[in-house]
C-alpha cells in the first residue's frame, strides 16, 4: 500500500538554497542524519530519489486506518461493469471513455482490480479493500487526514527544497497492491497524464505504507530516463460525432523514440530478468520511507505475487 502525490510548476535552482530549513525539519523529527543533498543528487542524476523514515509507524497506521473508514462510508457505487483501473493494452478502453474516472480529480472514488469479485460488503469494509486497485484522486482535499499530511510542513519544506516554487497539487491516490491480485502498472511517465506546457514539471511523492519488496510488486526504474523526452499525452477530447468527452493518448515523439515496455504488459515468468536488460532496477523500501519520481522517469510495477 502506498499514498502518491503528484505536483507541478518547477523553478530550477539549488537544493542548498533552502537545505537549510529542510535540513532543520528533519533535526526536529529525529532524523539529523537525513543527507537532502545526497537525495537530491540521485534525484537529479538518476529521477528517483529516496527519502528514509519521511513519515512515522504511526503517520502510516493513521493513513491506513482511514482508508477502511472511507470503504466502510463509501456510498456512491461505480458505474455497472466500471470503476475497473488498468494500465495496460485496454487503459484507453477502461479509463478513456468512462466518466467515473474522469471526472474523479475532486473527488474520492473507488477502483476495481480486474481480477476482483467487484462485491461491496457494508459490513466488512476490510472485505472489499481486499478488491481494489486504488482510491483517489482528490484524497489531498477531500479528506482531513489526507489533506493534512498532502500540505504538510514536511512535505511543503521538501518540495521547496528541491526547487519547487508555488507547487500545485492536481491528485492523489492510495494504491492498494493486495496480494494475489494485485496488478501490475505499466511502464510510462508521470508527465503524460498531468501534462504541463510549457515544459513538463510534474513531481511524484510516493509515501511506502507498508515495506515494499521484490515479491509484493516494488517500484522499478529506468536511471536516467528523465532526460528523455515525454512520448505520450493522456489528453482529453471531445468526440465530434456524439459530443461524449473522451480521453486519448497522442504521440508525441518519432515511433523510435518509443519506450519498448511503456504501456506493455510484462511476462511474469522472468519479468525482473527481462526489466534489468532494459535497464530498470528495483526500489525496496520500508514502510514510512518516500520515493521521489521525476515527471519523465520511466517507471512500473509488478503484480503483487505474495
Amino acid at each position: 500500500r502506498g499514498l502518491s502525490l503528484s505536483l507541478s510548476r518547477h523553478l530550477t535552482r539549488s537544493l542548498s538554497e533552502a537545505m537549510t530549513d529542510a535540513q532543520a525539519a528533519a533535526a526536529a523529527q529525529g532524523e539529523s542524519s537525513l543527507d537532502l543533498g545526497q537525495v537530491q543528487r540521485d534525484f537529479d542524476a538518476q529521477g528517483c530519489g529516496l527519502v528514509p523514515r519521511f513519515c512515522s509507524q504511526e503517520e502510516c497506521q493513521e493513513l491506513r486506518q482511514r482508508i477502511v473508514e472511507l470503504v466502510r462510508e463509501w456510498a456512491e457505487p461505480p458505474p455497472e461493469q466500471g470503476g475497473v483501473f488498468r494500465t495496460d493494452e485496454g487503459q484507453t478502453k477502461a479509463q478513456g471513455a468512462e466518466d467515473y474516472f474522469i471526472s474523479s480529480a475532486c473527488k474520492v472514488r473507488f477502483f476495481w482490480e480486474a481480477n476482483a469479485a467487484k462485491q461491496r460488503d457494508p459490513e466488512d469494509p476490510e472485505k472489499t479493500l481486499l478488491q481494489l486497485n486504488k482510491i483517489g484522486h482528490g484524497l489531498h482535499e477531500c479528506d482531513p487526514s489526507f489533506k493534512r499530511f498532502s500540505h504538510s510542513d514536511k512535505v511543503r519544506k521538501l518540495v521547496h527544497a528541491l526547487g519547487w516554487k508555488s507547487p500545485v497539487l492536481p491528485q492523489s491516490m492510495y494504491i492498494v497492491k493486495n496480494p494475489v491480485i494485485g496488478g501490475e502498472v505499466t511502464a510510462h511517465q508521470d508527465s503524460s497524464f498531468l501534462f504541463t506546457e510549457p515544459k513538463p514539471t510534474c513531481l511524484g511523492l510516493w509515501l511506502a505504507l507498508d515495506d515494499c519488496d521484490l515479491e509484493n510488486g516494488c517500484l522499478w526504474y529506468r536511471p536516467g530516463s528523465h532526460s528523455e523526452p515525454v512520448r505520450r499525452q493522456f489528453r482529453r477530447e471531445v468526440d465530434p460525432a456524439d459530443g461524449v468527452v473522451k480521453m486519448n493518448f497522442k504521440q508525441l515523439v518519432p515511433d523510435e523514440q518509443m519506450s519498448p515496455l511503456e504501456g506493455k504488459s510484462v511476462p511474469l515468468e522472468g519479468a525482473h530478468d527481462t526489466l534489468k536488460q532494459h535497464g530498470f532496477i528495483p526500489v525496496e523500501c520500508k514502510a514510512g520511507d518516500l520515493v521521489l519520481i521525476h515527471g519523465q522517469v520511466e517507471h512500473l510495477s509488478l503484480p503483487n505475487t505474495s
